[in-house]
């Protein structure tokens, strides 16, 4: 018989699955040179995953694809998944591992409970 166990610890990792079409092969191009970032390509699919936070700057993405602005419509068309915590602002789209490393940004109150 196989017992199963949990391990509740983080895995300190968020990411994302984009379409595995050209502008999802353009935008993992721009993250595959991000510290701590890994980008997968599958037949289907482009797997970017990183190590507690990374961000999709929408400059960077506008500039590598030759486009006047890319924004959040932009990415939510050739984004299907994600795990972590995801953060939309006005230019950018953060992703983080853990809720208090979002803290500032989703409310997460990181006080004890009394």
């Amino acid at each position: 018989m196989t017992q199963f166990a949990s391990d509740r610890t983080s895995s300190n990792m968020a990411g994302v699955t984009l379409m595995n079409n050209q502008v999802g092969h353009v935008v993992a191009d721009v993250m595959r040179d991000k510290p701590n970032v890994t980008v997968t390509e599958l037949p289907s699919m482009i797997r970017v995953d990183g190590v507690k936070q990374f961000d999709f700057d929408y400059a960077e993405m506008a500039e590598a694809l030759g486009w006047d602005d890319f924004g959040n419509d932009d990415f939510e068309e050739i984004m299907s998944t994600h795990y972590g915590r995801m953060v939309v602002l006005d230019d950018r789209v953060a992703f983080f591992a853990n809720p208090e490393d979002a803290a500032e940004y989703i409310g997460f109150d990181l006080r004890p409970v009394t």
